[in-house]
């Protein structure tokens, strides 16, 4: 099983990539995670750029995302929303078919956040038949760096909330 893991932050010490990156690093031998680190270079979206002029950066990320059995998403709060550049990637798949029914799970990065939360949750259910928003896990680590990150996700008990989720992430999946 191959899931795809999707950051809403483009900071390079983002704790949501991190949290990505220790997901994947546990989550062997359930599923294989790849970690997904193309969103910075994803173009505004517009409609008039879809179809026949669909640009190859989104080309490549619609292509990840279609191979993926399932998605998992880290994404932080911006001033009470969605990042920018995270709504713009699931913008230029709205009108594809790779989200429609890709089964999708949340992990998140801090023990605030309410408002990304509530926002992915609604956007989510929007664009997947198969958003899980039940299958969820968080993990308090604002303003640690990626080191300290890595560090306490290889704690037991993180570890086995991590194995975890990947577990009831992947009986979703496998479930179809």
């Amino acid at each position: 099983m191959h899931f795809l893991a999707l950051s809403g932050s483009l900071r390079a010490a983002s704790t949501n990539t991190a949290l990505l990156r220790a997901f994947a690093r546990t989550a062997s031998p359930l599923a294989e995670v790849t970690v997904f680190d193309g969103i910075a270079a994803l173009p505004a979206f517009s409609p008039d750029r879809e179809g026949d002029d669909t640009p190859t950066e989104v080309l490549t990320f619609a292509a990840a995302v279609s191979q993926a059995d399932g998605l998992v998403i880290s994404c932080p709060e911006y001033v009470h929303a969605l990042p920018g550049a995270f709504k713009n990637a699931i913008d230029w798949l709205v009108s594809r078919d790779e989200l429609i029914a890709k089964p999708i799970a949340l992990l998140h990065a801090s023990h605030r956040g309410e408002d990304v939360l509530a926002d992915l949750r609604r956007v989510l259910a929007t664009v997947s038949g198969r958003f899980a928003p039940d299958i969820f896990a968080r993990f308090e680590l604002m303003k640690l760096d990626p080191d300290q990150v890595a560090l306490l996700m290889e704690d037991s008990a993180n570890r086995d909330r991590l194995i975890a989720f990947t577990r009831r992430f992947a009986d979703f999946v496998a479930a179809g």
